[in-house]
């Protein structure tokens, strides 16, 4: 293969010049030789406050181009080590949700039968129930860690099922995950009432809530993470895990959040996991701040791109 899978040299092309793919990285459509596929998920229609999380992969993209590649806590070099390629994104059906899931089926899928990790940008939330579809169809029942500061196991918002409040109670009915190997991180926040988290409960999901995690640190929160070792794992990260002085740029946020150096942390955390997909979602540039939100999520995707490159094999 000659195309070069790792970012150009920013001593002889500057960041902020040539197309904005993330971290400037090759533009492929042939998911042939790839590890890691990067695809962009650019639809909002599942959102119930403020929207805007359409231009999250661009704006993402965009920020990205400021990383370097090498990391150096978790001594990895992703592009070194795996073929990581941005191969754009999902068309969208921005008037259907349904229409758009089957959308997010097939691209996925494709990246899977591919043999590549869907690295997801999105867009709001309701989208991971349809990559969670194509996940479990390849990898049957996977475990489960899940960033956000809501559960997003409601049944219904105005007589609709399908919204980015519902995604992860249908993925549970359809059988798309194991909730007992599920593992909640920064829950927080008002809600409707004591049976909003009842769902949940009863299918025996660990949550580890933001003020448990404030309290007793990041090391603790990631002891029922460690137990997932051996499992294959979805990871989806909502940037309204983290609080909003650290990630305002998104539909629903909720105060007493992560900070950006928690969020790291944790994602550090997740290093020896056979993580098979994961996504990240909710970043909506309309309520930006200098770009802030998406420079935060363009690095939880460089992290969780550094994490997946440790369990490579030798080159």
């Amino acid at each position: 293969m000659t195309t070069r899978f790792e970012p150009p040299d920013a001593f002889q092309s500057p960041r902020f010049a040539q197309l904005p793919t993330f971290m400037r990285l090759p533009y492929v459509r042939d998911l042939e030789g790839l590890d890691v596929a990067i695809v962009g998920v650019p639809f909002d229609g599942g959102t119930s406050y403020r929207s805007g999380a359409r231009f999250g992969p661009r704006e993402i993209r965009v920020h990205s181009a400021l990383i370097r590649p090498y990391h150096p806590v978790l001594r990895a070099s992703p592009f070194a080590a795996l073929r990581i390629a941005d191969c754009g994104d999902v068309d969208t059906n921005p008037m259907d949700i349904l229409d758009t899931y089957g959308r997010i089926e097939r691209a996925v899928g494709a990246i899977l039968a591919a043999g590549a990790v869907p690295a997801c940008i999105g867009g709001d939330h309701s989208i991971s129930l349809a990559i969670l579809r194509a996940v479990a169809r390849a990898h049957g029942p996977v475990a489960f860690v899940h960033f956000d500061s809501h559960q997003d196991m409601w049944d219904e918002y105005f007589g609709n099922r399908y919204f980015h409040g519902t995604p992860f109670r249908r993925a549970l009915e359809e059988g798309l995950y194991d909730p007992k190997a599920t593992v909640q991180l920064g829950i927080r926040g008002p809600v409707y009432g004591p049976e909003d988290f009842a769902f949940g409960e009863t299918h025996g999901v660990t949550v580890v809530r933001a003020e448990e995690l404030h309290r007793r640190g990041t090391g603790a929160a990631l002891e029922p993470v460690r137990r997932l070792a051996g499992r294959k794992v979805y990871v989806s990260f909502d940037i309204d895990a983290v609080d909003p002085a650290f990630a305002p740029g998104t539909g629903t946020p909720e105060v007493g959040g992560l900070t950006s150096a928690q969020a790291l942390e944790l994602l550090r955390g997740l290093a020896g996991l056979d993580i098979v997909a994961f996504d990240l979602v909710e970043v909506a540039p309309p309520y930006d701040h200098a770009g802030l939100t998406a420079m935060l999520a363009a690095n939880v995707l460089f992290e969780l791109l550094s994490v997946v490159s440790l369990r490579a094999p030798a080159r």
